[in-house]
């Protein structure tokens, strides 16, 4: 299977991750209260708290394209620094300490995937796209 369609599955797969673990997170006690009283977490629900996590999500989201659409060299190195930036921000779920297994295994799966990413882009020995004529 080309390197490329690996990439964008892992990042699909990291999606369905990421929003599984959010959509699930709302059956948690209290999760609905705070939000009808305009709280998500320690966040107050605003249009900048709207704005900013949709461009959290629109980065693994558009690596999805990206991994199938952009050239050899720059796709093994934006999925590299996405990937290796992305793993400090979903650390960041475990912050509340509350539900730490289930935040914590939600992590580990995320973190599995993310340095799959990097691991496989990093070892991604990027050739021409036309072979040497010369041998």
């Amino acid at each position: 299977m080309p390197r490329q369609l690996q990439l964008a599955a892992a990042w699909t797969s990291f999606m369905c991750l990421y929003i599984y673990v959010d959509v699930l997170g709302l059956y948690k006690p209290g999760a609905v209260a705070g939000i009808l009283e305009g709280t998500v977490h320690t966040f107050e629900i605003t249009q900048t708290f709207f704005a900013g996590a949709l461009a959290a999500s629109a980065v693994p989201i558009m690596m999805i394209l990206l991994s199938t659409t952009l050239a050899p060299r720059a796709n093994r190195w934006t999925n590299v620094i996405v990937a290796t930036l992305l793993i400090p921000w979903m650390a960041f779920n475990l912050s509340g300490g509350e539900w730490l297994l289930y935040y914590g295994l939600g992590f580990a799966l995320e973190l599995v995937i993310l340095l799959w990413i990097v691991r496989t882009s990093w070892r991604w020995r990027v050739t021409s796209a036309v072979p040497s004529l010369k041998r």
